[in-house]
């Protein structure tokens, strides 16, 4: 089975001829144009390794990586970026990145670095010491039964189980459409950041999706009355100009 990774960059031409040059080694490539998009794909798909831009709109590659580091997700990731200096570098892996690469890149340098992250990814799982590999063993009696509840998102008292597609407030549930439902799991995984609109509808309508903020701007007020209609306070904030964001009271 070919080891998928995940490219991410603004850059078109950039994203377009990495996906070539890693199909052409036998990998299955996935790509994405943004920040926001990246974390979609990461969070909801397996890879072997993610190559990221550090300089992407609305959410960039560090701020990705970070989040995906405090998720506990140890996925090789590979940094690329005009910014050169130490500083930048240090920047980037300080926030969990395995290695860095600037641009512009010679594309065999590109796979090289690739292939050492995956090399790297497979030693530390084999050299594990027997005390953690018996732990998961023991742990992998209970996986399928605790799968449900780790999977569940919590923010307050609001939770959501994407595995069985159903969400509450505190003891009430929410009687959501699946629209409503995928709104409210995308603002809720990307607590606190602000996703615009065009990154909204490209993870819940699909990247063909027309962008059409009045039409978005309802969905966001059937939500937001189905949580009041429960009990809670205000969670999803306009930035105006921009989009919407899940935030704490």
């Amino acid at each position: 089975m070919p080891e998928r990774v995940l490219v991410a960059d603004d850059d078109r031409a950039v994203r377009e001829a990495v996906e070539r040059a890693l199909e052409l080694e036998g990998y299955d490539v996935v790509t994405a144009g943004d920040g926001v998009e990246t974390l979609v794909l990461a969070r909801r798909e397996s890879f072997s390794a993610l190559v990221l831009d550090v300089m992407m709109p609305h959410i960039d590659g560090v701020a990705v990586c970070r989040v995906l580091r405090a998720d506990s997700d140890r996925t090789p990731v590979l940094m690329l970026t005009a910014r050169a200096g130490i500083p930048d570098r240090a920047n980037g892996l300080d926030a969990g990145a395995d290695d860095y690469l600037p641009k512009p890149f010679e594309v065999p340098e590109l796979l090289a670095r690739l292939r050492a992250l995956l090399r790297r990814a497979v030693l530390t799982a084999a050299t594990a010491s027997p005390g953690e590999r018996n732990k998961e063993g023991a742990q992998g009696a209970e996986a399928e039964e605790g799968s449900r509840s780790l999977d569940v998102l919590r923010m307050a008292s609001l939770r959501i189980s994407p595995g069985t597609r159903r969400a509450w407030w505190g003891a009430a549930e929410l009687r959501l459409t699946r629209t409503e439902f995928d709104l409210l799991e995308l603002l809720v995984r990307d607590e606190g950041l602000v996703l615009d609109h065009a990154s909204i509808y490209r993870s819940v309508w699909g990247p063909d999706a027309g962008v059409d903020a009045k039409n978005l701007a309802g969905y966001i007020g059937y939500l937001r009355r189905k949580l009041t209609d429960a009990g809670a306070p205000d969670l999803i904030r306009t930035v105006r100009g921009v989009g919407y964001a899940a935030r704490r009271p």
